[in-house]
């Protein structure tokens, strides 16, 4: 970058530009903390979450092994399963990171979607025990997506917030010292030359 000529305007523009610049650091520090501070409180439940879900996972599992006993085979019940269209994805944000709210209609599970012949309780109870897995999955997937969209806007303010800290700020504080150093030299030069001046008056 060229550098500026030593004049009173561009004193006061550089540093009007350290205040913006400073200003912009201090934001994206905020910013950075309220996101750090969302991610954590998701992370949390997410931990808490995934707990919930493999102990699901097993017991759904083990439903469906003592279904097929039973029933000898679950694949045509299976394919006969009505697809789930409900879910729904919005949006909300957080600091301008749109976060996604992940919604579906509750499967009733007292109504089955299929028929008592060729069926037992064990595959009914195994039909349930999905149904609570899909919801929880449909909670995990919101979480996870939420944490990555977090972190990676978190990562990208950083940078931002680390550039002005570590680059802007300190090279216009260089400016601002060397104008001010050459605007003092001419002064001095300025007030010498009127000295000399009055002295031979």
């Amino acid at each position: 970058m060229a550098k500026l000529a030593p004049t009173k305007g561009n004193l006061i523009a550089v540093k009007r530009s350290r205040a913006l610049a400073e200003n912009g650091f201090s934001l994206m520090d905020k910013k950075r903390n309220i996101l750090i501070r969302e991610m954590m409180s998701l992370i949390d439940r997410a931990a808490e979450l995934q707990s919930r879900i493999d102990a699901t996972f097993n017991e759904a599992y083990i439903a469906v092994r003592l279904a097929n006993i039973s029933v000898g085979g679950a694949e045509d019940i299976a394919t006969a399963m009505p697809i789930d269209d409900t879910i729904r994805v919005r949006y909300r944000s957080v600091m301008g990171v749109e976060i996604p709210t992940v919604t579906s209609t509750p499967t009733d599970t007292s109504i089955l979607p299929y028929g008592f012949l060729g069926t037992t309780s064990a595959l009914d109870d195994a039909y349930k025990k999905f149904v609570k897995v899909k919801e929880l999955t449909l909670e995990m997937a919101e979480l996870e997506n939420s944490i990555y969209r977090l972190a990676y806007s978190i990562k990208k303010t950083q940078k931002r917030a680390n550039a002005l800290h570590n680059i802007v700020i300190p090279s216009l504080n260089a400016d601002i010292a060397r104008i001010s150093e050459e605007l003092e030299e001419k002064e001095r030069e300025e007030f010498v030359r009127l000295k000399v001046i009055k002295a031979t008056k």
